[in-house]
């Protein structure tokens, strides 16, 4: 009886072997039918309409700001995606050059009103609704509608739409990249409101392009050009000053940072309404090039798969693999391959304060996503010609020789490291994800 358990599913009870668990969560899955033309996701009050109005042109900023292109380049300018769902509002967003992203949370506590049904919509935030959010006084009533295609703002008799427009490419190469890497964050400093305004008025002025430290001495935190124990390595300080005009609301701080320094996450708190704003790891370096969702995307899944976790999602309104993998018997490699996938469609977000995933559906699919990565392509393209030649593979070590343009290049896969002689990895030693001769290697040998 150790291989075999008892599964309850829709009133009845089975006995199973654990390598049926899997096909059992698929059929259950399956059966869920989502309703997905609801004209109308929210539409009630916001307990905090000054606080939100501030943060939305905070939002609305940091959309119109680039750290990287030209002025012809900021005219292309998209705002925010809206999310409703698990009985709260989100709104995303990134910086053109896509190296700030951004999101506003506004908790359950902070909204009065009705949530038809879960659903994203992505609109354009024009001069007439920042205008009208910026009169909105301290003790003003409003109301927010969310629905497929557009987001109403009604204030007094003034009543305001914003209609659903296109997702921008480097928006959607970095959706995916920014959820692995606040998934890869960890929590390093919490301040409260004096500690920030004090942190705040000593950073340095003008364009920053060289690296400052985060640490704290005595009590006090710091910027700093040198680095020292525990401070948290940050590029491109100046990006920060986007947060001034939203210090005077704030009741605490916290600072996340990525595992490798890849990304700084810097989470206000407002009442019920938080702002997460992280940065890339240097100012000209986009979320959208990073390549951290490259790996995840290597092995095939089915779509049966993505479809049953996707209705998991849906459902559930949240995803925490490790939860996932043992409340349903399901491999933890299958679960975060899955999850990676996901957020990689668009279709799952990171929450850093309740350590999981949350869903929201966007308008690409995973075709488009591979088909916005070179190197993947550049990856496939290699085995398709015969070029990657494996030298020697077995459990701990794989050698590979792969050939490039008049030179051939070694790869070398250990189990903690990874190495390849291209002038790619040369240069940034996997920081910004694998290259495509590594790429190609891995695909060859899992496939």
């Amino acid at each position: 009886m150790e291989d075999t358990l008892i599964y309850n599913y829709s009133g009845t009870s089975y006995l199973l072997d654990k390598g049926n668990l899997e096909e059992l969560f698929l059929a259950q899955y399956s059966e869920i039918q989502k309703n997905t033309h609801v004209p109308c996701f929210f539409w009630g009050n916001v307990e905090q309409p000054f606080i939100l109005a501030r943060c939305l042109i905070s939002l609305s900023n940091i959309v119109r700001s680039s750290f990287s292109l030209s002025p012809f380049q900021m005219a292309l300018l998209k705002d925010p995606i809206v999310t409703a769902g698990n009985e709260r509002l989100r709104f995303e967003g990134f910086s053109h050059c896509a190296g700030v992203y951004a999101r506003i949370d506004v908790m359950p506590d902070g909204l009065d009103g009705e949530f038809p049904e879960n659903g994203t919509t992505n609109v354009d935030f024009n001069q007439p609704l920042i205008n009208a959010l910026g009169s909105i006084r301290p003790n003003e009533k409003i109301m927010l509608s969310v629905g497929e295609k557009e987001v109403g703002l009604y204030k007094n008799e003034e009543r305001i739409i914003e209609r659903k427009v296109p997702l921008p490419a480097k928006w959607i190469k970095g959706l995916g990249t920014v959820q692995v890497y606040l998934s890869e964050s960890e929590k390093r400093y919490r301040f409260n409101k004096i500690q920030a305004q004090q942190l705040f008025r000593a950073m340095p002025k003008g364009v920053i392009k060289t690296d400052y430290y985060l640490t704290v001495r005595g009590n006090k935190p710091v910027f700093s050009p040198v680095k020292s124990a525990d401070s948290v390595c940050i590029g491109g300080l100046h990006r920060l000053r986007l947060l001034e005009p939203l210090l005077p609301y704030i009741d605490s701080m916290q600072v996340f940072s990525h595992v490798r320094m890849q990304s700084t996450t810097w989470q206000l708190y407002m009442g019920n309404i938080r702002l997460s704003f992280s940065l890339s790891r240097e100012s000209w370096r986009g979320f959208s090039g990073e390549g951290a969702l490259l790996e995840s995307l290597l092995s095939d899944v089915s779509d049966e798969w993505i479809d049953a976790l996707d209705k998991y999602a849906y459902v559930n309104q949240s995803v925490n693999p490790s939860r996932l993998a043992l409340e349903n018997k399901i491999s933890l490699d299958k679960t975060e391959n899955i999850t990676a996938k996901l957020a990689s469609m668009g279709l799952l977000g990171y929450d850093l304060d309740d350590r999981e995933f949350f869903y929201r559906r966007l308008p690409f699919k995973l075709s488009r996503i591979i088909g916005l990565n070179p190197r993947l392509k550049n990856a496939e393209k290699l085995i398709e010609d015969g070029k990657v030649e494996i030298l020697n593979n077995n459990k701990e070590r794989t050698e590979a020789r792969v050939e490039g343009s008049g030179v051939h290049h070694t790869v070398i896969l250990e189990e903690e490291r990874e190495r390849c002689t291209c002038d790619w990895f040369t240069k940034y030693q996997g920081e910004r994800g694998p290259c495509k001769h590594v790429l190609a290697v891995k695909k060859l040998i899992t496939a």
